[in-house]
């Protein structure tokens, strides 16, 4: 079997690219594998499908503003009936006064390419949002528009199902071995014995993309971070109520009914998953979280907790960062990895750009020179300061 392209991971980044290849006009063959293709433990199904614009670096916001354009332009570019619940009610993320610079610092580079952000004291927050205690927050960011949260399933079903109708195989199968000759892949193996010889491979592995990288002998800092979501419910509702997120890195958001929340992991320290736990760490949220909401938001004082989930997301150990573009020595081995928990959002954009660079043979839309691999070699981080 031959196809010209294969992507490795077939959740929202790999049916991103897939889909962006034939708007850019790509004709040749395509392949998609998913090893899980109910998506059960994908990252994409898993996180809380959130987007925002309150980043510290310029390209990172150009990627969310541009899936911002592509959401509101769904029913025009993909499916007259598609509809994915995007809830436009912003971010609020506090700072303490230890982080009230950065915060400022962030806010002028947002407002610089266009992001609808306002910057508001301790007292213009709690005149804002009667809910909130500003007791020991300096300042907040808040998107007044743009920003907000959506449904992750049916994004991703909504992209799968055009690819079934653009002459895309969609493969089940998990990659077992890659076949590099020098510089240059060849093919890649399946676990059921399956050979795919191939021009070009694009790892949207997720947080299996370390591991698919090395079965191809190239270095990638990306592993599995687990994060634990939980759902509550709460006499009170606050339908003004942005995603929030404290200095502590716990944050809340209402979801219909009810709210959830979670942030009490520290990936820095917490090491790679198991890859089989998906058993979400319950002590969290009465040892962390819930203080921190009946602080907060003195309303969450009393409060009934339900259900939880965990999943993985894709962590750059290095600068949690994503990774975009071909390997400088093997350039027919694309990246697009360790997005560290904002790849749902910006993985049109990526698509997007990793599709024009093939097609066209550079970036034209979101320039993503500075997310390349170069920088993983030489050991040169490239930070984003704002990672939720």
């Amino acid at each position: 079997m031959h196809r010209d392209i294969v992507i490795v991971g077939g959740a929202i980044v790999g049916a991103s690219i897939a889909w962006f290849l034939r708007e850019e006009g790509y004709a040749g063959s395509i392949a998609v594998i998913e090893r899980d293709p109910n998506f059960t433990h994908a990252a994409t199904t898993l996180s809380c499908a959130s987007i925002r614009q309150q980043f510290s670096i310029p390209e990172n916001i150009r990627l969310s503003r541009f899936t911002l354009r592509f959401f509101r332009e769904l029913q025009s570019r993909v499916s007259a009936s598609a509809d994915i619940a995007f809830r436009e009610k912003g971010y609020l993320i506090l700072a303490s006064e230890e982080g009230s610079d950065i915060l400022a610092a962030n806010h002028v580079v947002q407002l610089a390419e266009g992001a609808d952000i306002a910057l508001l004291c301790a007292s213009e927050l709690e005149a804002r949002f009667a809910w909130l205690s500003a007791d020991g927050i300096a300042a907040g960011a808040y998107g007044r528009s743009g920003e907000g949260w959506f449904d992750a399933h049916a994004l991703l079903g909504l992209l799968r199902a055009a690819l079934k109708s653009r002459d895309i195989d969609l493969v089940r199968g998990e990659v077992t071995a890659i076949d590099r000759r020098s510089d240059r892949i060849t093919g890649i193996t399946l676990a059921d014995g399956t050979t795919i010889e191939t021009g070009l491979v694009i790892n949207a592995a997720g947080p299996n993309a370390g591991n698919l990288a090395a079965l191809a002998g190239l270095a990638l800092p990306v592993e599995p971070r687990k994060r634990s979501v939980f759902v509550f419910e709460a006499a009170d509702r606050f339908d003004d109520m942005p995603l929030l997120v404290d200095p502590s890195g716990v944050y809340v958001r209402p979801e219909g009914a009810v709210y959830i929340t979670g942030g009490a992991e520290n990936p820095a320290t917490d090491g790679p998953a198991d890859p089989a736990d998906f058993e979400p760490d319950w002590p969290l949220f009465e040892d962390k979280i819930w203080p921190v909401l009946a602080a907060r938001i003195p309303a969450f004082e009393v409060l009934r907790s339900g259900r939880a989930w965990a999943g993985h997301y894709d962590y750059n150990s290095l600068d949690q960062n994503a990774v975009i573009g071909p390997h400088p020595d093997v350039a027919n081995f694309l990246f697009a990895n360790g997005f560290s928990g904002h790849g749902l959002q910006q993985a049109p954009a990526v698509g997007k750009a990793l599709a024009e660079w093939i097609v066209h043979g550079e970036y034209r839309t979101v320039d993503c020179t500075a997310f390349g691999y170069g920088r993983i070699a030489e050991n040169r981080p490239f930070r984003e300061l704002n990672v939720i």
